[in-house]
């Protein structure tokens, strides 16, 4: 949840996140933040390393918004209906959890609480479609059937 409110400020956003609204704020942020159009040397570095974090926060922000989660929602339907639990991962408040299908969705406000009565659960993928999958920001982190 940390790196979304960081995110949301860089964009100056609040509340539910619009697309369209997203993309014209990242070309004014990118446009002035160019490293290229600064001139004083010393702060170039800082431009570069900015405009770098603007681009992981709008390519981040658009992938949690409620738009693009709309368009995937029968991808990630079928995932979690159909594919089972192959791992999971718990730090800080993100859980990662990655399926059989090779596709890894991450989870954003998950408690230690909660993640500690998942990890125990005798079917982990009924707690998770109770309390998880549903009732948290998630965000494809790793496209299924990739080729090493």
């Amino acid at each position: 949840m940390k790196r979304i409110s960081q995110y949301k400020k860089i964009f100056e956003v609040e509340g539910e996140l619009n697309l369209k609204e997203l993309k014209s704020k990242y070309r004014t942020l990118i446009k002035e933040w160019h490293p290229d159009k600064v001139r004083d040397e010393s702060k170039r570095e800082e431009a570069e390393q900015f405009s770098l974090k603007i681009i992981d926060a709008y390519h981040f922000l658009v992938s949690i918004a409620p738009e693009t989660t709309a368009a995937k929602l029968e991808e990630y339907e079928t995932t979690i209906k159909d594919a089972k639990i192959a791992d999971y991962d718990h730090k800080s408040m993100l859980m990662t959890i990655t399926f059989t299908d090779s596709t890894t969705y991450e989870y954003f406000g998950v408690n230690e609480k909660l993640f500690n009565k998942f990890n125990r659960a005798n079917s982990q993928a009924n707690f998770a479609r109770r309390n998880i999958f549903k009732s948290f920001i998630y965000r494809k982190a790793k496209k299924g059937t990739e080729k090493e």
